[in-house]
């Protein structure tokens, strides 16, 4: 990525680069395994709740965005209607991915570096707080469930590796 590119692009490469991996990940999933959760783990969901528990996360990023920019973005409003934190099935969950993403992508095309700096208020801060500092925290969110979905599959004795997890940077894959 260009050095001198805004940091809304750099976000975004970011998050896309994440999220490339997560959708590699539930590419992996094995179909009969969906109702599989570690044992030992009480209150451990389910491999096909978390799968709808990605929605959720990027649901968060489509709702900041549109807490910034609610005129051009208006449509997004109709992704609320949308399931999230639902038992999904990997078909489901890979397009409603990318249909996410793509919102994504249009909502940061209107972001800019001022923006991150703009406060968002939301349920847990009534009074608001930095768009980079909750665009942060929702990276943060997919990042965490991104390694959850990677143990889960270790233990499922799928062959998953650290290549799986990240994007190496100068290694040819």
């Amino acid at each position: 990525m260009d050095s001198k590119a805004p940091l809304s692009a750099v976000l975004l490469a970011k998050l896309t680069e994440q999220v490339e991996r997560a959708d590699h990940l539930i590419s992996l999933v094995p179909a009969s395994k969906l109702d599989w959760r570690p044992e030992t783990a009480a209150g451990a969901i389910s491999i096909g709740e978390l799968l709808g528990h990605f929605l959720e996360c990027l649901a968060g990023f489509c709702a900041a965005l549109y807490a910034l920019h609610p005129g051009p973005l208006r449509h997004f409003g109709s992704l609320r209607e949308l399931p999230v934190n639902h038992f999904c099935q990997v078909d489901e969950a890979r397009r409603r991915i990318a249909e996410y993403m793509s919102h994504i992508k249009e909502g940061f095309a209107q972001v800019t570096d001022d923006d991150l700096k703009r406060p968002i208020e939301t349920v847990f801060v009534p009074e608001g707080e930095a768009a980079l500092a909750i665009l942060l925290g929702n990276l943060e969110h997919l990042i965490n469930h991104k390694y959850q979905l990677f143990f889960y599959l270790k233990l499922l004795g799928v062959p998953v590796a650290t290549r799986d997890l990240y994007q190496l940077r100068g290694q040819v894959p």
